[in-house]
């Protein structure tokens, strides 16, 4: 098995694909998004999907699933009022209305886990529906 890193809280590991995938975001801009999830039985957090870097966050929320809970980093960016070109990662915990208690409580406790791990994110987002994480709120949180 790939080196993982533990989460002392819930007992979650973090895959070393989780962190990979994330740096190769932030550096190499490879991936627009990261969604990841939680593997209830193999106590592992793995990366669950990768948006290209032509995909936009409209494919991110169409990623995330209306009936479970999901971790996401998206990429953001945009240009300042000064012409400067800006980059900015979200951190988005992901816990839908009509998912289970059992996985919202695990992704709660979790959370800060994964976030000691993705070195690097600028802001954060908890989202129930799809309004408190559209891209308004996104663009009004960058500036």
């Amino acid at each position: 098995m790939a080196m993982a890193f533990k989460m002392a809280t819930t007992g979650m590991w973090v895959t070393d694909e989780c962190k990979n995938s994330f740096m190769e975001m932030k550096w190499k801009k490879v991936h627009r998004y990261i969604v990841f999830k939680i593997d209830e039985k193999s106590k592992l957090v793995t990366v669950d999907k990768v948006g290209g870097a032509g995909e936009g966050y409209s494919d991110l929320e169409a990623s995330l699933p209306g009936d479970d809970c999901r971790y996401a980093v998206f990429d953001f960016d945009f240009v300042t009022v000064d012409n400067c070109h800006k980059s900015k990662i979200f951190f988005i915990a992901w816990a839908p209305s009509a998912s289970r208690i059992r996985a919202k409580m695990l992704y709660a406790t979790s959370k800060d886990g994964l976030r000691r791990v993705l070195d690097g994110i600028h802001y954060e987002l908890q989202a129930t529906d799809p309004t408190e994480m559209g891209f308004d709120v996104i663009q009004d949180r960058a500036k």
